[in-house]
């Protein structure tokens, strides 16, 4: 007999076991219930804490983040998960992306002078830095300047070495540099990978950014005419942002976890055992038992996560849930095509069905093909951060 335990699953199953542990405890019981099971509902409450914080591990979490007051993430930041993902999250080219996490950070300083500083202190010095953004507004030039001879401006972005030298070559180093429009208007954006990758070597060199608007003679620019949004006048949906792509090394990790025996599901530590749960050690036969599963060949079923019955609305911006689907029927001999089954399921099915060994079961009807899905939320700093979980979806099922 084959027993389920919430371990080293493939996430799309682990999610399985935990929503249907979640809506196990927290299900209305009926008075008989309440009369015979009152003893255990500290127990089931251990459960559904226990599964929530497995779940908040498979999105790469140590607690939910806690915001304060109503925050709109950048306009960017949504139109990118659009993007990369359809309506319930799921990922529409695994290739869109370079990494899995896109972060966006807003301005510390907000000082009125071209200078900026972003606190990276969440991103983990294990994460691979990929490609690093300055992402500023250009306003237009005021009315009182806009009858000007130039119409092009130098605009460079450095980054700071020596805050008390940022005025001398030795105080600063180039990260980029272009000519800009001067009586443009909206999103400029600047590459600033190196400085960030210094950052993360030695957490004492990030000493901000540093921006400076020069005629093409190379004489200082008139502010009036070329003016980019601060954080301190100007609209949250114009500040200053820093946007960085990484890859954490989770899709690398989870290739590494698939290559193992697939009947092999050992427990994970910290998750109670409430006696007679539905959800909980169940056996493949016995998975929300009815008379007509034994009837009904292995198909792929719907199982939808609600994020906002999970209590996780207030800080997952996109998707409200997902469709996660699951794997449900038998794997009755002989195996047809449309049972997708490998050719390993295949034997063993044929070794079932002549009884040549004892002990040996029918295969199990598992997902076949996995999707990932995506996430746009706010961490624990009120960052804006889009993230890839690979192995999220069934796409498809099939005897193994």
């Amino acid at each position: 007999m084959h027993h389920y335990f919430i371990s080293e699953m493939l996430p799309v199953a682990m999610i399985t076991a935990i929503v249907t542990l979640v809506s196990t405890a927290t299900a209305r019981p009926s008075l008989n219930y309440l009369e015979s099971r009152f003893s255990t509902e500290n127990e089931s409450e251990e459960v559904r804490s226990a599964a929530i914080k497995r779940l908040l591990e498979v999105f790469g979490m140590d607690d939910t983040p806690l915001l304060r007051g109503d925050k709109q993430p950048p306009q960017y930041m949504v139109d990118l998960y659009n993007t990369v993902a359809d309506v319930d999250g799921v990922t529409k080219d695994p290739y869109i992306l370079e990494g899995n996490t896109v972060r966006s950070f807003f301005d510390k300083l907000h000082s009125e002078q071209i200078e900026f500083l972003f606190n990276l202190s969440v991103v983990a010095r294990s994460e691979k830095v990929l490609t690093a953004e300055l992402h500023l507004f250009k306003l237009r030039p005021q009315a009182s300047a806009t009858f000007n001879r130039y119409h092009f401006c130098q605009v460079s972005v450095y980054q700071l070495l020596d805050s008390s030298k940022m005025n001398i070559t030795q105080g600063k180093k180039l990260l980029s540099s272009r000519l800009i429009p001067v009586h443009s208007t909206g999103w400029e954006v600047f590459t600033i990978t190196q400085a960030v990758r210094s950052w993360m070597a030695v957490e004492g060199n990030n000493l901000g950014l540093l921006v400076t608007v020069q005629t093409l003679g190379g004489s200082q620019m008139d502010k009036k005419v070329v003016r980019f949004a601060s954080g301190r006048n100007h609209h949250e949906s114009k500040h200053p942002m820093l946007v960085l792509f990484t890859d954490d090394g989770r899709r690398a990790a989870a290739l590494e976890n698939t290559v193992k025996d697939p009947n092999e599901t050992p427990a994970v530590p910290g998750l109670p055992n409430l006696p007679n749960a539905p959800g909980f050690h169940r056996s493949a036969r016995s998975l929300d038992y009815d008379e007509d599963v034994e009837k009904m060949t292995c198909q792929r079923l719907p199982l939808y996560v609600d994020f906002e019955e999970i209590g996780w609305s207030g800080w997952i911006v996109s998707p409200r849930g997902y469709n996660a689907y699951h794997c449900k029927g038998s794997c009755p001999f002989p195996l047809g095509q449309n049972m997708r089954p490998t050719n390993h399921a295949t034997v063993q099915s044929i070794i079932n069905a002549l009884k040549l060994t004892k002990g040996i079961e029918t295969p199990c009807c598992v997902p076949d093909k996995l999707f990932s899905i995506n996430l746009l939320y706010f961490d624990d700093d009120e960052n804006v951060v889009l993230k890839q979980y690979d192995d999220m979806v069934a796409g498809s099922c099939g005897c193994h």
